[in-house]
């Protein structure tokens, strides 16, 4: 495979050009061979039982230099599918695969060159602040991680599936409930004309488990449980996965009968998970490198560095490079980002101080080099991304203590009681700059706190709603249970 690539981009190089026009100064492969393997059972039954390979390709042809090239806003022309050859063949045949190659080249060169001209032109018109650049210079790396096996039994697992899944007979006050099984392997080939290549292979297993179910009130309440783990031995016994589901049923059930409460503004106790969620939408999305340079973004920390920005008791850390935290598998983790950059530890919020911004090639002024965080899915140029946000304290506290502070906090605000908000459905961010600034969290499962007794209700239809710098300059405290969130990100890479 890799071979293939390096003797088409070798030959994309000497010969891909037009007549008076520019040639490529910068040409990068990636393949991305994905085998997955997915189970769904309900009530103790299969539902879809399914086997799929796919090997899809990403091109980025540039035009122009490292200062001013085709690139708009940091997109790159060079990820247009042409007329699905970005898929790539299984086989390994070098000339069906070169032929893919060439056919994805060729079309994203003119498309470069299309956009190059377009960009000189609107520069003629247009008066341009203090220019970064528009990409990066990067050193050249091989890599070549070490090759896994992707072992799957689809009757055994069928078998656990069913198992499993047959929990949910137990509860007829569910409205809908499932569990899926996948198990992928991913292959990642990498080669540009830099001279860096890698190939490295990930594994991932992961069991998600959601449920429903109508309130008095005809409130429909959900939650879900998704566990993630990279070798099958990790995966818990039968037992103990039933264990998991009856948890996440019976809290499920416990919200459906709890007190739906209005909109309010009350302190707050956000358990890890729910901590996690809020400082991703918060904070992590207007740290991307990208988003500091593009007009329709509203760049909120841009003027930052070097002033505070959150709590100086709060240091914030994103870390591609750290594999595990306290035995779980960290899924941000990778050694080589999309664009063939190493994966760096970047402090980016030092005591409360900006100090620097997750970057991809796209330079960002004041800084001129990737740190390894440019990320992209299938079809999108790779951007700034998050990997393993961690969020560091100098003012931490046992649990018992947070509650002790968050009903002083109610009674000196004179609330009727506090909140303590434990697990989170997931978030979304506005971060453009024709829109409001703010986030919105929607909480799973929360409690209410009675000020006088410390008694937990559980209450529900309740969502956090706040402008980010607003919102993380309340916090006054941090428990000193630090924890794991593992999720996936619906944003654009």
């Amino acid at each position: 495979m890799l071979t293939a690539m390096r003797d088409e981009l070798e030959r994309s190089e000497k010969k891909l050009r037009l007549e008076g026009y520019e040639n490529p100064y910068f040409i990068s492969y990636q393949i991305k061979d994905n085998t997955y393997y997915t189970i769904e059972g309900k009530y103790g039954a299969i539902v879809s039982s399914d086997k799929s390979r796919i090997r899809r390709l990403f091109v980025d042809v540039r035009v122009g230099d490292y200062h001013f090239d085709n690139s708009m806003r940091g997109s790159s022309g060079g990820g247009v599918p042409f007329d699905g050859a970005s898929s790539v063949p299984l086989d390994n045949d070098p000339d069906a695969i070169r032929t893919a190659l060439w056919q994805v080249t060729d079309y994203a060169y003119k498309e470069a060159l299309a956009q190059y001209l377009n960009k000189k032109a609107s520069h003629v018109l247009q008066v341009k602040e203090e220019d970064a650049g528009s990409f990066t210079k990067e050193k050249s790396h091989v890599f070549f991680g070490p090759e896994m096996t992707l072992d799957f039994d689809p009757a055994a697992w069928e078998k656990t599936v069913r198992e499993v899944s047959s929990v949910y007979k137990d509860y007829k006050e569910l409205l809908n409930a499932g569990l899926s099984l996948s198990a992928q392997k991913e292959t990642v080939y990498f080669i540009n004309s830099e001279g860096t290549r890698y190939i490295r292979d990930e594994i991932l297993y992961s069991i998600d488990a959601e449920v429903s179910a109508r309130a008095d009130d005809g409130k429909i309440v959900e939650n879900y449980r998704n566990l993630y783990y990279v070798t099958e031995d990790e995966i818990p016994p039968v037992e103990e996965l039933k264990k998991i589901i009856r948890g996440m049923v019976d809290e499920t059930l416990t919200m459906r009968a709890a007190e739906a409460i209005p909109p309010l503004s009350v302190p707050a106790l956000l358990e890890p998970e729910a901590a996690g969620v809020v400082f991703h939408e918060a904070v992590g999305h207007r740290l991307e490198g990208e988003r500091q340079i593009d007009e329709d973004e509203g760049q909120t920390f841009k003027e930052k560095v070097g002033k505070k920005i959150i709590p100086d008791f709060l240091s914030i850390i994103d870390d591609p490079t750290k594999e595990t935290f306290n035995g779980t598998h960290l899924m941000g983790y990778y050694p080589f980002d999309d664009q063939g950059v190493p994966g760096r530890r970047t402090v980016l919020v030092e005591n409360g101080v900006l100090k620097n911004f997750l970057l991809s090639r796209t330079p960002v002024k004041g800084f001129q080099s990737s740190n390894g965080h440019g990320r992209a899915s299938y079809g999108l140029s790779p951007m700034a991304r998050m990997s393993n946000t961690i969020i560091e304290s100098s003012n931490m506290y046992t649990r018992e203590e947070l509650k002790a502070q968050l009903i002083d906090e109610v009674k000196r605000q004179g609330k009727p009681f506090g909140l303590i908000i434990k697990s989170m459905q997931g978030g979304e961010t506005n971060t453009s700059s024709f829109n409001f600034q703010a986030f919105r969290g929607t909480p799973l499962v929360l409690y209410k706190v009675d000020p006088e007794t410390g008694e937990e209700t559980p209450v529900r239809d309740i969502e956090i709603v706040g402008t980010p710098i607003v919102t993380v300059n309340k916090i006054i405290a941090t428990g000193d249970d630090y924890a794991v969130f593992n999720g996936f990100c619906g944003a654009e890479s």
